[in-house]
């Protein structure tokens, strides 16, 4: 077996469970989870339609480059959405549709790490665990960067010693964040490109939470549109991930897409192309359908503000929590230890959230998600309000 195996770490619902076993919560609160970011919201009717209308697509193996209506639609919608100068984000060149970001940041890792040389891959903490598996099984190293209120809950990118930018295979952004929900701000992620350029690294920027955001005039800037914003419009070591799990509720569909160097993207193909990573065809239509479509997701983004100001009038008079910069989900601090604080609220309200050190790594003594929370904003209004509730009464009693 691959002895790098070893070295994964239990998944943060892994160690949920477990702080939850032998716990019986009280039997007349109905369960509320806020721990799993699965959105809740109904999928787009007119999807499950496209879905319904090419059943008879099962009987086709699909190709690994997906189809060429899929691309254009995913280059277009990226095109517009981030401001890039027209044509030059290709369906042909620079987009490759993949089974969600998961697979894709896991497989794309796995592709472009040369272990031959020091292999650094540097991610902000907390963090998605993939970040870590990918780059422990690709025979690299992670190094975290810890994101801190003192920053704006993003890493500290010029404390990074330039001994570090000079192993760096890949950095890892994302933004908006999971779990903090905050958003790099584009003279950041601009300054993180020439940073790239000087030290020969890839960005590889996570930006599937990039549609959910409070102010319909602001939206989240990309990557992409940083590159643009320089006059850079072949994207060179720069690859975004995006979803429709999130913006269009569709997490069951498994429906993404990597977009940027095209260089990169041409021999990343080859890899996929044995790995047999394929999307089904039904699906590609049906995604087809969803990027081309931009009411649902604001009617999705409305949905999302109603639960946001309904949580924070119930829970900031009780907890150090604020509006999340973009995202659905809160990331308070607790009163207590966040562990404990976890253990306690399922035990007397049937309510689960995630601790916030399940999604972190300790660095230096210090572990930059302890007391905190992740609560994911994915229930129906009414459950959320319950929820609220039931957490303030939980921390009145402390």
């Amino acid at each position: 077996m691959n002895p790098n195996l070893k070295r994964l770490q239990p998944y943060p619902f892994e160690k949920l469970a477990n702080l939850k076993a032998g716990i019986t919560p009280p039997a007349d609160l109905r369960p509320i989870a806020l721990s799993i970011g699965e959105p809740k919201h109904p999928a787009p009717a007119f999807v499950k339609q496209v879905l319904i209308d090419r059943l008879d697509q099962l009987a086709v193996y699909p190709s690994t480059k997906g189809l060429d209506e899929l691309r254009e639609a995913i280059a277009q919608w990226a095109s517009n959405r981030f401001k890039l100068k027209p044509g030059s984000l290709t369906g042909a060149h620079h987009v490759l549709p993949v089974n969600g970001t998961r697979e894709a940041i896991f497989s794309l890792t796995q592709a472009v790490i040369d272990p031959a040389k020091p292999a650094l891959v540097l991610s902000p903490n907390p963090f998605y665990q993939i970040y870590e598996g990918a780059a422990f099984l690709a025979g690299a190293q992670p190094h975290f960067l810890p994101c801190e209120e003192s920053n704006g809950l993003i890493p500290d990118f010029g404390a990074v010693p330039e001994t570090i930018w000079k192993q760096c295979q890949i950095l890892f952004l994302c933004s908006p964040g999971n779990p903090t929900g905050a958003v790099i701000p584009l003279e950041t992620l601009k300054t993180l490109i020439a940073l790239a350029d000087r030290h020969d690294f890839i960005i590889a920027s996570d930006e599937c939470y990039s549609e959910i955001y409070p102010d319909e005039l602001a939206p989240p800037p990309g990557l992409l549109e940083a590159c643009a914003a320089m006059g850079r419009d072949d994207y060179r070591r720069c690859v975004v991930f995006h979803s429709l799990s999130k913006r269009s509720n569709l997490p069951g569909m498994r429906s993404g897409f990597v977009a940027g160097d095209a260089a990169l993207l041409k021999d990343y193909l080859s890899y996929r192309t044995y790995h047999g990573s394929a999307m089904p065809i039904q699906h590609q239509w049906a995604s087809i359908a969803a990027w081309q479509d931009e009411e649902h997701v604001k009617v999705n983004r409305d949905a999302y503000r109603a639960k946001f100001d309904a949580m924070l009038t119930r829970l900031m008079p009780l907890m150090n929590v604020r509006q999340s910069d973009a995202g659905f989900y809160l990331w308070p601090e607790t009163p207590i230890d966040d562990t404990l604080f976890a253990r306690e609220l399922f035990a007397q309200q049937n309510v689960t959230v995630l601790p916030g050190s399940y999604l972190s790594r300790e660095i230096d003594g210090i572990n930059p998600g302890a007391n905190r929370i992740r609560m994911a904003l994915v229930a129906p209004l009414e459950e959320c309000v319950e929820a609220a509730e039931r957490i303030s009464r939980f921390i009145q009693q402390l």
